[in-house]
This record gives structure tokens, C-alpha cells and sequence, in this order.
């Protein structure tokens, strides 16, 4: 049986036969609207003027490594591992500035005491943090611009 199967598909079938002189014939032609590749390929002209990719100075943000560090105002109560952070000092538990600074997270309350909080890194205060509205010379005017 095998032996027979093996006879009929040494001999190309009529279709095979065709294809293969067509493709012959087809071999060194090129379709119309084809050319040969040149050496070097050619450069577009460029139709748009070349300008400054850089904002102007003033429109500039400062790079992180260009800052002492961020701040951001947290109104409500911040809860951590299911446990509500109040002021080490005063008892206050809401209206919290937010400090990052050297990897490190400090909370600051309104009354103006500050605890580090080991429990935050710096991934968290970039995820829960808005874009920079305005950037400060001094702690204090970063301060009077947040209201504390």
C-alpha cells in the first residue's frame, strides 16, 4: 500500500507542472512600476523649518533631582494597615501636608508637628500625588501657598 502511495507522488501532477514553467518564465521579469533599488536611497526634503525642540525657560519645570523635595495637601483621615495616623503630639488625625523628600515620607499636621512615616515610600506619594501646580524657593512659601 505505501509502496503505491510513494509511486503516485514521484510524478508532478498536471497543475504542478504548470506552475513550475510559468514561474520559470515569470523569474527574472520585474511588474511594471517597479525599478531596481538605487545605491543610495533618497532623502526627502524636509518641509517643515527646523526649530528648538525646548520649552522657553520660564515654561521649564525642575527635574526631581533638581528639587529638596514635594508636597501635597491630604484633607481627609489617612489610614494605614487598617489603622487611622493621628499627630504623635497633638492627637490630630485629617488635614495632613504630605512631605517627600530624600525617600523618605514625613507627615506634617496643621498645628505644625512632624513625624516620619515609615509605612509610605516615595511610589505611593508619586501615585497619590496631582501634577505640580506651582514650585517654591523656600519651605515656609511652600507652606503659606498651601494654607498652613
Amino acid at each position: 500500500m505505501f509502496h503505491r502511495i510513494r509511486r503516485r507522488t514521484k510524478v508532478p501532477s498536471e497543475a504542478q507542472r504548470r506552475f513550475v514553467e510559468w514561474s520559470a518564465q515569470l523569474q527574472n521579469q520585474v511588474p511594471p512600476g517597479i525599478r531596481a533599488p538605487s545605491a543610495e536611497p533618497a532623502r526627502p526634503e524636509p518641509t517643515t523649518a527646523v526649530v528648538d525642540d525646548f520649552l522657553p525657560p520660564e515654561l521649564r519645570v525642575p527635574s526631581h533631582d533638581q528639587l529638596d523635595g514635594k508636597m501635597m495637601p491630604w484633607k481627609q483621615p489617612l489610614v494605614l494597615d487598617s489603622e487611622m495616623v493621628t499627630c504623635a503630639e497633638c492627637g490630630a488625625y485629617r488635614d495632613w501636608l504630605i512631605l517627600s523628600t530624600r525617600d523618605q515620607i514625613w507627615l506634617r499636621c496643621r498645628v505644625g508637628h512632624q513625624q516620619r512615616e515609615t509605612r509610605l515610600d516615595t511610589a505611593w506619594f508619586n501615585r497619590n500625588s496631582g501634577p505640580a501646580d506651582a514650585t517654591h524657593a523656600t519651605f515656609e512659601d511652600c507652606l503659606r501657598h498651601l494654607g498652613h
